[in-house]
């Protein structure tokens, strides 16, 4: 029996635009999904009941049944199990053990579905526990790029490799296409998050903006001038000038909003953090619900998004500097 985990993350700049090849800034936050993986006879079984998904718990066996007897919305059910059953695919093909068995436990303090990568964190925890039961040790890069097989898989390929690479790697890393790299000298950010309680759907947000940017010229522009964010946050990560970094994630939030991929909710706990004197705020992730980011030094965001409306939890985390790693 072993046991892994790997962090989830947040977006300084460019999530959406990253699917078509711009570059993006996702840093892993010390926030864990845990999973632990022992080999059996045949067949899979997994135990999510940390999942945080409105607190249900999940176990399911892979005998051919097409879905848990969970009330929880579909699509995240469908994803969490997708991404469980495409990580033991990896898993088997890693280890050349196309039969192996398992039972598999799940703990998270991710919320699914929130823009936090709990897809990407439990698809690398799985991966190594699952090999390194098996006997196999893969190294951090070819962790990440067994889990972007499993994201791509479960999105119909629409994923890109920011999630998982930086759910692997730790610290801040750059994304664009499949250049991935991790960013040296960039210290603790003052991050404060803001949750929601509810999450997007990240395929439907994802195929929302390819049909706006397919249909209108200027939502491509849109698009590209996100990665233009990115190039420009890029020569102001390790200066700690977090007032810079704040104002290109205002920009940044403002460019995702007239995507149509923000929310009442994201936009204003986005207000309240900035009102409160935050050096930046935005949504991170795919948005329609879930989180936002926020920069600040004071306990002044934390404390006016723990009394915003709609707001159902606000915490700081730190970044993390290890990636995936066994426990």
């Amino acid at each position: 029996m072993v046991t892994s985990s790997a962090p989830g993350k947040v977006y300084l700049f460019g999530e959406h635009a990253v699917v078509y090849g711009e570059p993006a800034v996702p840093c892993a936050i010390e926030r864990r999904a845990r999973v632990t993986a022992e080999e059996i006879d045949e067949g899979l079984v997994v135990h999510a009941e940390d999942l945080q998904l409105d607190g249900f718990t999940v176990e399911y066996m892979d005998e051919g049944t097409d879905h848990p007897d969970v009330d929880a919305e579909n699509s995240l059910l469908e994803a969490a199990m997708g991404y469980v059953n495409e990580a033991v695919k990896e898993v088997r093909d890693a280890a050349d053990s196309p039969e192996a068995g398992f039972e598999i436990w799940i703990e998270s303090d991710i919320p699914l579905g929130a823009g936090l990568g709990s897809s990407a964190a439990v698809a690398c925890a799985a991966i190594d526990a699952g090999c390194r039961e098996l006997g196999v040790e893969l190294t951090p890069e070819e962790v990440a790029d067994r889990a972007y097989r499993v994201e791509a898989a479960v999105q119909d390929g629409e994923a890109s490799r920011a999630d998982t690479f930086c759910s692997a790697m730790g610290g801040a890393v750059r994304v664009e296409g499949d250049d991935c790299r991790r960013l040296e000298g960039v210290g603790n950010l003052p991050f404060v998050i803001g949750y929601d309680g509810g999450a997007g759907d990240t395929g439907k947000l994802v195929a929302g903006v390819r049909e706006l940017r397919g249909e209108y010229d200027f939502a491509a522009d849109t698009v590209e001038s996100i990665g233009d964010i990115v190039r420009e946050g890029e020569t102001v990560l390790g200066t700690g000038d977090t007032e810079t970094l704040g104002e290109l994630m205002d920009f940044n939030h403002g460019l995702l909003a007239a995507l149509g991929v923000s929310a009442r909710s994201l936009d204003t706990m986005v207000w309240a953090a900035r009102d409160a004197g935050a050096s930046g705020a935005k949504l991170t992730g795919a948005g329609g619900g879930g989180c936002i980011v926020a920069l600040d030094e004071t306990d002044a965001a934390l404390t006016a998004l723990k009394y915003t409306p709609g707001c159902d939890e606000a915490f700081r985390a730190a970044l993390a500097t290890e990636g995936v790693r066994a426990e």
